[in-house]
């Protein structure tokens, strides 16, 4: 029945309020669907589906043994199916378009006092059509939405396999992101579902081998529905993947263990200079995968603990010890992430990794560096544009290189006016560095030059300023802080009420 001129519902009292529902029906088993579901449809006077062109609507078909004959139907019929159209918007245009006479077909039942449940596969409010209606219309007549169980829950109860447990993180994506993207987030998180396969199942399945993923991911088609199909994703023909369908990469902790091959590797990963916020995705999915993780302790404590993964931490003064140490685990057939702070390059972990990698008994040991936040990038960044031209990376400290070697590097690093990045500046046991650096440095520069000092940064004692270099105190250094000395173009301006700023123009005067 549809009929828009039906006399509107009374109670003795008279009219009775309008109310919208949001009707969630579950993922296609009529079973599925909730008491309360059941409730709103046999509450409402209007019973509301989205169905393509050809009028069939599977919400209409979970929910129709609760349809009666005196039920107003209102079928919302998609004007297309596929991005193609020549609507003068576009796609988005011609959408947008339907849903406005949608939502305004709906009103005009609501104000006659009627009440409207529009029905929903899965969840209301989850990647469904009913969230358009809600959009426009809760703000103006009461309503309810009724949760449904939603395809991904469904997904996970036919595969019989958790979709994350304990701290592990479960990410819902859709297919129609770019592959690239969706290979990053892949590769960054511990379980994932990526929902709306069809078209966008090529691409799929190639963001899941990029990431590493696709031995992991299952493929459930029609879950709880006529025609449900359950398999590996690589073993899927595309042709015949419905927009129904999803992609499953369940929980690490239940995907069994991996078949050892007598070869492993080691990934040595960058953490940045602090904390989970500075990883970068292709690094989470490395730490992710290890079976190992070898590292200077301070820097394993800023990795979550994962069941059944090994961490192997040491002193950081043993970096030649830890990267054969790591070798020897791969070749054993583990995968070993070596941890690092800041970028793994730069005058860190790499170089002793890729070293030993060299000799001859490690031939066959498949070795990867991923990069990571500079603690340089990071100060650098926080203070506004110090390194924003041309600029060296000097380590201040003499344990590994003499004194003498640092020293004719600053003078010919400032004779040739970069800006500075310092490393290494001061520590316990180092203590005159940082003067004599400023001393050489005032040779070739101004006693107004900038000098950003930046400790901890990303950490819970972050502390950035800037100083003349005139008046920069080597007290006030210590091996947490990185020194970022200007050049003769550098600008530093104290502002009230907001941070300073210290930048380097990227033209040159002569230029």
């Amino acid at each position: 029945m549809n009929d828009q001129n039906a006399p509107a519902p009374h109670t003795q009292d008279g009219p009775r309020r309008p109310l919208l529902y949001g009707v969630g029906l579950g993922p296609g088993d009529p079973s599925l669907m909730t008491l309360r579901a059941v409730e709103a449809i046999a509450a409402a006077d209007v019973v509301a589906f989205h169905s393509a062109r050809h009028g069939r609507s599977i919400a209409r078909s979970i929910a129709a043994r609760h349809i009666r004959p005196d039920h107003i139907e209102e079928p919302l019929v998609y004007p297309l199916t596929t991005e193609t159209t020549d609507h003068p918007g576009g796609y988005r245009g011609a959408m947008e378009e339907f849903y406005e006479a949608a939502a305004a077909r709906l009103a005009a039942h609501l104000d006659a006092g009627r009440t409207v449940a529009v029905l929903a596969e899965g969840d209301p409010l989850f990647y469904g059509s009913y969230m358009h209606m809600h959009k426009r219309l809760a703000d103006r007549y009461p309503t309810e939405v009724i949760p449904g169980v939603t395809s991904v829950s469904a997904a996970a109860a036919r595969l019989g396999t958790p979709l994350a447990e304990a701290d592990e993180v479960l990410t819902i994506l859709p297919g129609t992101l770019p592959e690239e993207e969706l290979a990053a987030r892949l590769a960054s998180t511990d379980a994932a579902v990526v929902m709306k396969l069809g078209r966008t199942f090529p691409k799929v399945r190639a963001a899941l081998a990029d990431s590493g993923r696709l031995a992991e991911a299952h493929y459930v088609e029609r879950a709880t529905m006529p025609g449900e199909r359950t398999d590996r994703i690589a073993d899927v023909d595309e042709t015949t993947v419905p927009y129904f369908s999803v992609a499953v990469v369940p929980s690490p902790t239940n995907a069994g263990t991996r078949e050892n091959t007598g070869v492993g590797e080691v990934v040595v990963v960058g953490t940045g200079p602090a904390g989970p916020r500075w990883l970068t995705p292709e690094t989470r999915g490395a730490l992710a995968a290890a079976d190992d993780l070898v590292g200077y302790t301070t820097y394993l404590d800023r990795v979550p603990e994962r069941p059944g993964q090994r961490r192997h931490g040491s002193d950081n003064k043993v970096e030649s010890e830890r990267a054969t140490f790591a070798l020897d685990l791969a070749r054993r057939g583990r995968r070993v992430a070596v941890v690092s702070g800041g970028d793994p390059g730069v005058f860190a972990m790499a170089t002793a990794v890729v070293e030993a990698a060299a000799e001859k008994e490690y031939a066959d040991i498949p070795v990867r560096v991923l990069p990571g936040v500079t603690a340089a990038h990071a100060a650098a960044a926080r203070a506004g544009a110090p390194l924003g031209h041309d600029y060296a990376t000097i380590s201040l400290s003499d344990r590994l290189k003499p004194w003498e070697v640092i020293a004719a590097r600053l003078r010919a690093a400032a004779a040739a006016d970069l800006a500075l990045a310092l490393y290494n500046p001061g520590s316990a046991s180092r203590t005159w560095q940082v003067g004599q650096a400023r001393e050489l440095l005032l040779e070739h520069r101004s006693p107004e030059t900038p000098v950003v000092l930046a400790r901890d940064v990303g950490g819970p004692t972050e502390s950035v300023r800037a100083v003349r270099l005139a008046d920069l105190d080597p007290s006030e250094v210590d091996m947490r802080t990185i020194l970022l000395v200007g050049s003769s173009q550098t600008q530093w301006v104290r502002r009230d009420g907001a941070p300073d700023l210290v930048w380097t123009p990227r033209r040159y005067p002569e230029a």
